[in-house]
């Protein structure tokens, strides 16, 4: 039987794109082959096949979604345990590979354990799947297999993501409210003013006479959604599309992350996370060895906020010609003046890392008391102005039930 040509798209060692055809029966035994060449399998369709040479026709390990990073910090501890028992690399990834629940995860850790068991270092190997190791964790681990103590950079690894996923949380529950309390302001008032109003409206047709001014307003507002509801539901839906486009390029993120940090409450919250997002990593990269001016460049990149991105890029800058890391961190109103002069002692001392880690202890301590000053000022704040949005409703429409008398005595007379 003649044999089919196939396209590929493959990784090398380096995670270097790389391109080239084989022939085969089929596309498993040239996935097989790739592999064997210590290649990592991105895409592999037969030439001439519908939908261009590179169709994926068969299901390609490792290229699922992203890995929730609690799950990615759950199998760095649990790698970090199994090394620091004392097992050998390969037998560390067999046993993850086997445990790991996330199929995703599993999957990816089954390509690096066969790039290890081909001779190619681990740092190497996880840059072939760069949706789920990032800059920062291959730095670390690089770093970890260089000093030697791989178990110890996990475990940094997997303690920065829990702080991660713990300030993520805490974010979460101060917007949780608000948010969902808004929603449910705007679900009751499109409710009323799409269904009841209208009703309201045929009774004070039969009662006659002048409205109230507020009734009045209110029937006019709801004519208005009752009319026009299909057009503010595309209007709304092209507004988020429209804002999604714009936060996603470069100039319009850049302008999204600094009105971000101005919010009123909010605004101080961001800058805090940002900052102890930088603190924290920075912190890890440095303790694992990790040299400062690559440090600072895996930080701009992790760090969440265009603005403070920035900041950190003319620090680098500074840095490179020489300057201390404190006093390129003055120049910027983004660095409050506490943690330069924190971050001027650890230079002075030499552990910079434990004083960055002493700040990201302290903006931790900070952004919680903030979410929890924030829960509790919201909560009665966000039930008045519920309460406050719906109650003025239902009065407008029982304004006129109050003087009925008076409606019907004025319809006659009219």
């Amino acid at each position: 039987m003649a044999q089919t040509t196939f396209a590929y798209k493959v990784r090398d060692n380096s995670g270097r794109l790389i391109e080239g055809t084989l022939d085969a029966d089929n596309g498993t035994l040239v996935a097989t082959k790739l592999r064997q060449m210590g290649y990592v399998p991105i895409e592999i369709a037969a030439e001439g096949s519908a939908g261009g040479a590179f169709k994926k026709d068969l299901h390609l390990p490792g290229m699922g979604g992203r890995v929730p990073l609690k799950v990615l910090a759950l199998f760095s501890r649990q790698f970090a345990t199994l090394i620091n028992s004392g097992l050998t690399l390969i037998r560390a990834l067999s046993i993850m590979t086997e445990q790991t629940e996330h199929a995703a995860l599993a999957k990816v850790v089954e390509e690096v354990r066969v790039q290890v068991e081909g001779g190619v270092a681990l740092s190497q190997a996880l840059t072939a799947h760069p949706k789920v190791f990032s800059h920062l964790y291959i730095a670390m681990v690089k770093a970890g297999e260089a000093s030697g103590g791989l178990d110890r950079a996990l475990l940094s690894l997997a303690e920065t993501m829990e702080k991660q996923v713990a300030l993520r949380g805490k974010i979460k529950s101060a917007m949780a409210y608000p948010v969902t309390a808004l929603c449910i302001v705007i679900a009751i008032a499109a409710a009323i003013l799409l269904f009841i109003v209208p009703v309201f409206k045929g009774i004070y047709k039969t009662l006659g006479g002048t409205l109230p001014k507020p009734t009045e307003i209110l029937v006019q507002i709801s004519n208005i959604v009752v009319d026009y509801f299909p057009f503010v539901l595309v209007g709304l839906v092209i507004f988020v599309v429209a804002f999604r486009y714009v936060i996603n390029r470069p100039d319009g993120r850049v302008l999204w992350d600094t009105a971000k940090l101005k919010f009123p409450v909010f605004g101080g919250l961001m800058r805090k996370t940002a900052l102890s997002r930088f603190s924290s990593t920075l912190s890890a990269l440095l303790r694992a060895g990790v040299p400062v001016l690559e440090a600072l460049e895996i930080t701009e990149e992790t760090v969440g906020n265009v603005v403070v991105a920035h900041g950190i890029e003319s620090v680098i800058q500074g840095v490179k010609s020489g300057e201390p890391l404190a006093a390129g961190l003055k120049g910027h109103d983004v660095f409050p003046s506490m943690i330069t002069h924190m971050i001027s002692v650890g230079e002075e001392t030499g552990a910079l890392d434990d004083m960055l880690a002493k700040c990201a202890t302290f903006l931790d301590g900070e952004i919680e008391r903030t979410v929890e000053a924030l829960t509790s000022l919201l909560e009665p704040l966000m039930i008045v102005i519920l309460g406050g949005a719906v109650g003025s409703m239902v009065i407008c429409l029982y304004l006129p039930m109050f003087n009925v008398d008076k409606l019907i005595n004025n319809g006659h007379n009219g």
